[in-house]
């Protein structure tokens, strides 16, 4: 009996610490933790908003702060590092690339989906169904006397015409401005402006004489209380849909959505793990949002420049 003591000791030691191992939790979704900083494009919010939901159910210990700045109030934010992610509907500027450089901030510029920019009216409205490019350009551009609708048709009703769009921080206002007024920033001023498109959305839809734009997701959410207006830009009207957003069909205004991710962040595990999640969930969140996602190999590539 003695001489089986040191390994009945032995037996017992290992079966101790096999149960205090099973007893510590391994390195998993439940062992995440820490805040992540995203914030800008209120077009790309819906498809950041979504990723955040889904990947909080993975990884429950794990905040993730989605904030509507704009694209360019996203930008000033990360650029002084402020932020992991900046949402942005635009490409980042030279002078906000120029400030990153400034702090030192170095970044992954990561396209998730594709967005055809809707002219929207109210239900109420049965007549504005398609404007031509230049018909928004003479409403829209800078010292514009468009008042009424009937100063853009003569058979569009002798009644004011009031307007609403994004603010000047958003990318959604600068892409707008350049692809109809021909430079961005370019606009008349005396409009109801907002950051936040479902103020835009309740401003419209309760207004028959209300005309406005944003984003594509933003009409397909409140369906019920809007009409799109179609686009003629020479070749006859086009509505927007997935179809002809993907094909380039409905321009021009057709445009690419990014997030922008600081390298120094993704040395934390829990915004590598998010942005990974991001990236393999995009297309399928970015459908469901009701944008267009890109083809599955544009997200591999930007796997495979984040690892």
């Amino acid at each position: 009996m003695k001489n089986s003591e040191p390994l009945l000791v032995v037996t017992i030691a290992l079966l101790l610490a096999v149960l205090a191992c099973s007893n510590n939790p391994p390195s998993d979704s439940n062992s995440l933790t820490g805040t992540i900083e995203v914030d800008g494009s209120s077009t790309v919010f819906p498809i950041s908003e979504a990723v955040a939901e889904e990947f909080n159910k993975a990884h429950p210990k794990v905040r993730v702060n989605v904030g509507v700045s704009g694209t360019g109030g996203g930008f000033k934010r990360f650029t002084v590092g402020d932020s992991d992610i900046s949402d942005a509907s635009r490409p980042m500027k030279t002078k906000e690339h120029d400030d990153a450089a400034k702090n030192q901030i170095d970044y992954y510029e990561l396209r998730v989906g594709t967005d055809g920019l809707s002219v929207v009216v109210s239900t109420q409205n049965d007549f504005a169904r398609c404007l031509t490019v230049e018909e928004l350009k003479q409403i829209w551009d800078t010292g514009s006397t468009v008042k009424k609708w009937n100063q853009i048709r003569s058979t569009f009703p002798d009644r004011p015409i009031r307007l609403y769009g994004p603010d000047t921080d958003s990318g959604t206002f600068d892409f707008f401005t350049a692809e109809i007024n021909g430079e961005a920033q370019v606009s008349r001023s005396d409009y109801t402006a907002s950051a936040d498109d479902n103020v835009l959305v309740q401003g419209i839809s309760g207004d028959r004489n209300a005309l406005g734009y944003f984003g594509y997701a933003y009409y397909l959410e409140n369906a019920d209380k809007l009409n799109l207006v179609a686009i003629d830009a020479g070749d006859g009207c086009v509505v927007p849909d997935p179809s002809n957003i993907l094909s380039g069909e409905y321009k021009p205004l057709t445009r690419p959505l990014f997030i922008y991710v600081n390298k120094n962040s993704l040395e934390r595990p829990e915004v590598k793990t998010f942005v990974t999640f991001y990236l393999e969930n995009a297309e399928a969140l970015t459908r469901e949002v009701g944008y267009v996602p890109l083809e599955s190999t544009g997200y591999k590539v930007s796997l495979e420049l984040i690892k």
